[in-house]
């Protein structure tokens, strides 16, 4: 190539290294230009992105720069824009990358606003896939946001853009003292120039889940940098007020993404992985679309909706099969609510309210010892799904051999509200699913005997990593919530036990 102006109109026509023909401009950064070029090799459309001459003279851009080829290199993955090729030609350092036809994630919300949920879910997981391999490599993204994220036309998502990406320094750390990455989505700790890790991505995906909920980005300000300190002192607003029809299960997995303390968000991807599969089975089943493992799901969606990449498609008879299923699964959920113990867990229910305030939560063991778990209790209210209550170990799933006496077999954990509340709906989230339980309703004390509690206002059977569980008070006001338990689930070590990392309480 000769030596010429390197403006990106003038650049187009130009072969760089005798092989890839530049032929259009796709878009333009501060670093970069990105070009739709022709591999005259492999006969193959390519996106070339060429540093711009000015940052090719500095040597730490040039470094950072040659550090994205060598990085995004070493990932191969359904969800990232793959690297096929580097070089410099006449000092126009380059980098060829898969060409991804279609349009950003960004564009997309742009042009349809808020997003289907399922489809948002989805595009969450398969983002989150992406970095699971980054952040296995020790490396930090720090720029994730809808601007890079293209779908591709099968509506497939892939991650793009590792240009301020860094290697982990030895301490899990990326060095401190620059914020780069755009101040929407920003991590606090990235906003105060301080170390960040792959938790600061988790916080990113966060926001960028709530903006494909919501439409809309959730800071607004004068200035970049008032953006970034509203991300540093001020909570995301809460997705539920903002969309109602929202799963309090994809509500979740905002709030905890997003908590200004890293030790309370998600530790590793894959854990936020796990809950955005969870609250994407909710969501299809609430829609009446699906039911079953989220990657079923996500492979039963056409296009338009979402289609997540895997191994194998199901056919059409599968879908069909599937949306039946889920039909038959909210027929049941409401015959269910329609019995003698009201509400049923699964998270069929249509609406949402505001959450319920909640002071403190109490173990409850009126048959045995008194004490049930004691010391972990407080960690079923702490807002972080990563910690657990748990009950005491058994030899038998229904306390067999364990307690005695003329009151029902079982234990309990009981949540006590700020002020006297009539909620509509129980959220339980739990690590190991497949205990039942009842649920009570008491004013005043806690009642020192199960029997005194009264009736029950809801029952769940089985229960799932996720119940969202309608409560039937007649709109009378409580101040004490219990859940009896009546079956433990498996603890994986041939014993039973109950977990439970997160009890919320809503009402409208």
């Amino acid at each position: 190539m000769k030596d010429r102006p390197s403006t990106s109109s003038q650049m187009i026509g130009t072969v760089l290294s005798g092989r890839y023909r530049l032929q259009a401009k796709l878009g333009s950064g501060g670093m970069s230009t990105v070009f739709l070029a022709r591999d005259q090799t492999l006969d193959r459309d390519v996106a070339i992105k060429v540093m711009h001459r000015e940052m090719s003279e500095q040597a730490d851009q040039l470094e950072r720069f040659r550090q994205e080829a060598r990085a995004v290199a070493k990932i191969s993955h359904p969800n990232v824009v793959a690297v096929i090729d580097a070089g410099e030609d006449h000092g126009h350092p380059y980098i060829v990358l898969e060409y991804v036809e279609g349009e950003t994630l960004k564009q997309r919300i742009a042009r349809v606003g808020a997003l289907d949920p399922q489809e948002a879910l989805a595009y969450a997981i398969e983002i989150a896939r992406g970095l699971t391999v980054a952040h296995s490599r020790s490396m930090v993204h720090r720029d994730i946001k809808p601007q890079n994220v293209l779908i591709d036309p099968e509506g497939r998502a892939k991650l793009t853009d590792f240009g301020i990406s860094r290697q982990l320094e030895q301490d899990g750390m990326t060095a401190t003292g620059r914020v780069l990455g755009t101040t929407d989505y920003v991590a606090p700790e990235q906003a105060m120039g301080r170390g960040v890790d792959p938790r600061s991505d988790v916080y990113s995906l966060g926001v960028v889940l709530y903006e494909m909920l919501i439409g809309q980005v959730p800071f607004h300000a004068d200035s970049q940098v008032g953006v970034a300190m509203k991300h540093v002192n001020e909570e995301i607003p809460d997705v539920q007020q903002r969309r109602p029809e929202i799963s309090a299960a994809a509500a979740l997995v905002v709030e905890r993404a997003t908590s200004k303390d890293p030790d309370k968000r998600y530790q590793d991807v894959g854990e936020m992985i796990d809950d955005l599969s969870t609250a994407l089975e909710v969501e299809a089943a609430r829609a009446g679309s699906s039911t079953g493992e989220a990657t079923s799901i996500l492979d039963a969606l056409p296009p338009p909706k979402r289609k997540l990449s895997s191994r194998a498609r199901w056919s059409w008879l599968a879908i069909a099969l599937l949306v039946l299923i889920g039909a038959g699964v909210l027929v049941a959920v409401q015959l269910t609510g329609n019995g003698e113990l009201p509400g049923a867990g699964g998270g069929a229910l249509k609406d949402k309210g505001k959450p319920v305030a909640i002071e403190s939560a109490t173990d409850y063991d009126p048959e045995g010892d008194g004490e049930e778990g004691r010391d972990t209790v407080e960690l079923a209210v702490d807002g972080n799904l990563s910690t657990a209550w748990s009950s005491e170990h058994y030899e038998d799933a229904e306390f067999a051999g364990t307690k005695s006496g003329p009151e029902p077999i079982g234990v309990g954990l009981y949540v006590t509200t700020k002020s006297p509340a009539s909620p509509d709906v129980m959220i339980v989230h739990t690590p190991k699913p497949g205990w039942s339980a009842q649920i009570y309703a008491s004013s005043g004390e806690a009642p020192a005997e199960i029997s005194e509690w009264g009736k029950p206002v809801a029952e769940v059977e089985g229960a799932s990593k996720l119940e969202e569980v309608e409560l039937d008070l007649a709109g009378n006001k409580y101040d004490n919530f219990l859940l009896w338990f009546t079956k433990a689930a498996p603890d994986g070590e041939g014993r039973y036990a109950i977990e439970i990392s997160e009890i919320k309480l809503t009402e409208s």
